[in-house]
């Protein structure tokens, strides 16, 4: 097993390991039913559906239980699903009157249903959402021999049959945070020279018996009686929130080569390890090889337990929950490198059949922020274009020409006004950045209670002309509630926006660094899909650009003492 693991343990990235997302409880209730029984009332029951990313296709994901006779049920069972910020996670829900005996659902009445993104039940108010329910053409699907009710060929739902309530609700152990400590006693000695250099290495069990690594601590050099510094986990990184799922913990004696030996493994649990609050827990360190060998083998030596404590921490649905309200803006770039908006080899193309790269991105991102913005209006600006009527340069000017109000209604409503600025304005230079940064700053400075957090997504050509004023408002910026998605298109060198990105090294302007890292950088050309599959490489981006804006509402709040609202 030792061996087996090797090649995870050298690669181990703590920051990219994919941890379980948080899990979200939805509750379900309809009122107002339509009464199919004759004698009595419908007995309701409702079926979840979600749909692939890729794939659109609608896979059952779980139903409630049945209750009998009743217009205004309220379920008891609940669904609990894995929810992901960066992704559109789309649902369809069902309601059926169970008439017979029968799973299959083309034996029962249909009444009704509704589609919703988990996304638009967490960022509703309060966590509850309002849906009617509607009757659409039936049509026989061929799968799995279950009538699928979806829109009809003209699209239009039919009558309306009462509505269905759903509640969000986060669940308590997702938030949890672990310190603990470990040392050892008497392991096996694998260097020849010198004594080993021990490090452990933990796993979380997945349900199908995998193992997934989640944690390694430091080498302790030439030690057989290390102690290791005290580490910090989310509790559902070790164990998803089961707390007697196995966890296991290999040791390791550390090599120059990365050939790592193996010396031992033990296995506990979330809860066994919890009980070190009041006690020391010692484990056994055995080598599955040394004990089928080895008559006299009795450990390879112990671990134990020092110390541990569990925390909780605020999560983003909190925060969202409490209100607070993602406002989203959209910058495009409009300089002259693009090339002319009429020619087909234009970044700004006007494709009548297919929507150029700035649309695909604006709408990949839009889509999915636009859930936990209530009003669902949208500040957009263009930078690097000469205006009507007197050819004024200018790098922040509103997409839909209105200097009083830039909002646009909904992300259709900013496709619109860029497409229509294309029309009106005359695409020119230089690219400058800080301007818009600094225009969405200026908003974000207003509001610092925690109740709005901004979002820029700006999408450009090329290389920033403004670089060293840009530097300048992205370290102003990074004290307020806000954050930058930037979005390369074309085919330039994007060397410099790296450089923005601070995951390595914090930007940093006259000597002052940048208090949080809030750009996300990305080159649209790594999500074209040589397949072809479009839905699953914009799904693609949109996750990897927005992936990272929960860690950055988190850590502004908590740079400011801000506690989400009850």
């Amino acid at each position: 097993s030792g061996e087996a693991n090797m090649a995870t343990v050298g690669d181990f990235d703590p920051l990219n390991s994919s941890v379980p997302a948080t899990k979200i409880e939805v509750t379900v209730s309809c009122r107002n039913l339509l009464d199919m029984d004759t004698f009595s009332k419908s007995d309701p029951v409702v079926v979840l559906y979600m749909q692939g990313l890729g794939t659109k296709e609608w896979r059952e994901f779980g139903r409630t239980e049945v209750i009998d006779n009743t217009l205004n049920p309220d379920f008891v069972r609940k669904f609990v699903m894995d929810f992901f910020f960066e992704e559109k996670q789309n649902l369809r829900f069902d309601v059926y009157n169970v008439d017979t005996r029968s799973s299959n659902f083309s034996k029962h009445d249909f009444l009704g249903q509704t589609f919703c993104t988990l996304g638009e039940i967490i960022g509703s108010v309060g966590g509850r959402l309002e849906r009617t329910l509607s009757i659409h053409t039936f049509l026989k699907s061929t799968k799995k021999g279950q009538p699928s009710p979806v829109l009809g060929s003209s699209g239009i739902p039919g009558k309306k049959c009462g509505t269905i309530i759903f509640a969000a609700e986060e669940l308590s152990n997702c938030r949890d945070i672990a310190t603990m400590q470990f040392c050892a006693n008497k392991l096996d000695k694998k260097d020849f020279f010198g004594k080993s250099d021990p490090f452990l290495v933990f796993y979380r069990s997945n349900e199908d018996g995998t193992f997934t690594i989640c944690h390694k601590t430091e080498v302790i050099k030439n030690n057989l009686n290390p102690v290791w510094q005290p580490f910090t986990i989310p509790v559902r990184a070790l164990c998803n929130g089961d707390y007697d799922r196995t966890v296991k913990v290999d040791v390791y004696d550390w090599d120059r080569d990365g050939s790592h030996d193996f010396i031992g493994e033990f296995t506990t649990s979330y809860r066994e390890l919890s009980r070190g609050q009041n006690q020391f827990n010692v484990y056994e360190v055995l080598n599955p090889k040394k004990k089928g060998r080895k008559k006299k083998y009795v450990n390879s030596g112990t671990v134990t337990l020092l110390s541990f404590k569990v925390e909780s921490e605020y999560t983003f649905v909190d925060f969202i929950r409490g209100g607070t309200q993602l406002n989203f803006t959209v910058a495009i770039d409009f300089t002259a490198s693009n090339g002319n908006p009429s020619q087909p080899t234009s970044l700004h193309y006007m494709n009548p059949y297919q929507l150029n790269m700035y649309a695909m991105a604006l709408k990949a991102v839009g889509d999915i922020i636009q859930d936990y913005d209530s009003d669902k209006l949208f500040p957009a600006y263009g930078f690097g274009a000469k205006l009507p009527p007197d050819g004024k340069i200018s790098h922040a000017f509103p997409l839909n020409s209105q200097a009083d109000n830039p909002n646009c209604v909904g992300i259709d409503g900013v496709l619109e006004a860029y497409f229509q600025s294309l029309r009106t304005v005359q695409l020119y230079g230089p690219t400058n950045f800080a301007p818009v940064i600094s225009q969405v700053a200026r908003c974000a400075a207003e509001v610092t209670d925690g109740s709005q957090y901004f979002v820029l997504l700006m999408i450009t050509d090329g290389v920033i002309s403004d670089m060293a004023q840009t530097k300048e408002s992205v370290v102003n910026a990074s004290s307020l509630p806000m954050s930058i998605i930037i979005v390369g298109v074309g085919p330039a060198e994007f060397d410099a926006m790296e450089e923005l990105d601070g995951d390595d090294v914090r930007v940093s302007s006259r000597g002052r660094f940048a208090e949080r890292d809030i750009v996300q950088f990305v080159p649209f050309r790594d999500y074209i899909d040589r397949s072809g599959n479009q839905v699953l490489s914009m799904a693609r981006l949109a996750k990897d650009v927005l992936a990272e804006i929960p860690e950055q509402v988190l850590s502004f709040m908590k740079s400011r003492g801000i506690g989400p609202r009850p």
